[in-house]
């Protein structure tokens, strides 16, 4: 969800006020999402690289999270949203991390949609986790090196239990990945979109899904 600081600055306003619109703008998607069936919602919340950011964005930014999760509950219950997360969630602030895990335990039993956050998010972060789990198991002689295979090394990540995504969608024109589901997203179709976050609506997401539809899934075969 990229392209906050850059919509507010083309306003003149803080940076803190394009988070703030950004947030009106997952909560449209995740109601699009609902409405064109989608099951799965993966946002990119915030990464493990944006604590280097100025402490003051970084505050506001811990802050608007706290207001989202308080405020949105409700929402969450009504349109029956389950609510996950990955990510080094440790690093989180003690109350942002409390009112997570309770939105967590809250809608646990949801089903029209699983919104995944990741907060404090890095992907080559979680395969080196991923990793060192499975090497202190060999190291430990619980796990012979051959029987190390993708679908053992992907229940080890943060994401297992969770479908690889279909659909990559990467706004405000950026034509990188920065760091995000690296290993899940392997046979992602990705789709650029030159709109900030907090312009992307309804619609985009309409026309994404349907550029998506349009295309043919080969996954290494003719």
């Amino acid at each position: 969800m990229d392209g906050n600081g850059r919509w507010a600055k083309e306003r003149g306003l803080p940076r803190r006020e394009g988070h703030r619109a950004g947030a009106e703008s997952v909560r449209e998607i995740t109601h699009t999402c609902i409405d064109l069936g989608v099951e799965f919602l993966t946002l990119y919340a915030f990464s493990s690289e944006n604590w280097n950011r100025p402490p003051a964005e970084v505050s506001a930014l811990m802050n608007l999270l706290d207001r989202f999760l308080s405020e949105k509950s409700k929402d969450l219950d009504q349109q029956n949203i389950r609510l996950l997360a990955i990510g080094q969630l440790d690093r989180l602030p003690r109350k942002t991390r409390g009112l997570l895990d309770k939105l967590i335990d809250r809608t646990s039993h949801h089903s029209a949609l699983t919104l995944v956050l990741a907060l404090s998010y890095g992907g080559r972060e979680e395969i080196v986790e991923a990793a060192r789990s499975l090497a202190a198991n060999a190291a430990a002689g619980t796990l012979a090196p051959e029987e190390i295979d993708t679908a053992l090394f992907a229940s080890r990540l943060q994401t297992a239990g969770i479908p690889d995504p279909d659909l990559l969608i990467r706004t405000s024109g950026e034509m990188r990945i920065s760091n995000f589901l690296l290993w899940q997203i392997s046979y992602a179709e990705i789709v650029i979109i030159k709109k900030f976050w907090p312009d992307f609506r309804r619609n985009d997401l309409t026309e994404a899904v349907q550029e998506y539809q349009r295309r043919h899934r080969r996954f290494g075969t003719l």
